[in-house]
């Protein structure tokens, strides 16, 4: 499997953003998929520019276009994330990854489950809940070349939800990424991998990097594709730009087959020993 994986630093224009993205697709021409960060559409946090700029769902021009583009160049896209507006009354917005074919059909979407709610420092603290509605499934899908699970960003750090995707029959595990730059550095490299490394799958994280125009907000880039054997074949670093790789998903066999911990789960139960018993 030939793909691209595309760093990029969105800003708070989804108009600028997607004259970018369409520019990295036609240079991604002649690969077999494309992969995309988070919110490749637009990073903001600032509700009333939100509801100013992205669209909902449906009829959506963000992804009309890229999905146009798709359809030219005979090429599939993972769109790691876009924004989009919930059409609901309570005016959340939902983080929506798709899959789009080669004949420019959206095939599958995911909406973020783990909402990234925390606390870094007095001065860094997050709080997507208020922002976004999370999601309720995950989310599997077959492709040519294998079947890929989608996930994004902040999913991350709950491995339960990976080893549902392998344990069904993923081979390629996503996870577009805004990472921020602290929590990149201490935690990103070693996150991908242990993934990777759990499910016996190829994991694909394709990162914003550097500062956003228009939100001030800071990511850590270092797009990651690593092996099932818990090996990284490519990183991206800082800067933006195109990558690739050839993927052989044999891998993916050879590895469960060396170490099986898929099939070796057992049934266990907690037993406590408190301090008074």
């Amino acid at each position: 499997m030939r793909v691209a994986i595309a760093q990029i630093t969105s800003s708070n224009q989804p108009k600028h953003n997607l004259s970018y993205v369409l520019d990295l697709m036609e240079q991604s021409a002649g690969n077999d998929i494309l992969f995309l960060p988070e919110v490749t559409n637009c990073i903001s946090s600032d509700l009333k520019h939100l509801s100013r700029v992205v669209d909902s769902y449906e009829a959506n021009p963000f992804i009309a276009a890229v999905a146009e583009k798709a359809g030219k160049l005979g090429i599939w896209v993972a769109l790691g994330s876009i924004v989009i507006k919930s059409n609901e009354a309570d005016g959340y917005y939902k983080n929506r990854s798709l899959l789009i074919n080669s004949q420019g059909g959206i095939v599958a979407f995911y909406d973020k489950i783990h909402m990234f709610d925390v606390a870094l420092s007095e001065t860094e603290n997050y709080k997507e809940s208020k922002l976004y509605k999370p999601g309720k499934r995950a989310v599997l899908v077959d492709t040519p070349w294998g079947a890929i699970g989608l996930t994004i960003c902040y999913d991350l750090r709950f491995a339960g939800l990976y080893r549902v995707l392998a344990t069904a029959g993923a081979h390629v595990l996503t996870a577009p990424s805004a990472f921020t730059q602290s929590t990149g550095k201490a935690h990103w490299h070693t996150l991908i991998r242990a993934r990777a490394i759990e499910t016996g799958c190829f994991l694909i994280a394709s990162a914003q990097t550097g500062r956003h125009q228009g939100s001030g907000r800071r990511t850590y880039g270092h797009s990651l594709i690593v092996n099932p054997w818990g090996e990284v074949i490519l990183d991206a670093g800082k800067s933006q730009g195109l990558y690739f790789a050839n993927l052989d998903l044999n891998e993916v066999t050879e590895a469960r087959h060396r170490i099986p911990s898929l099939n070796n789960s057992s049934q266990f139960k907690l037993k406590h020993y408190k301090k008074n018993e």
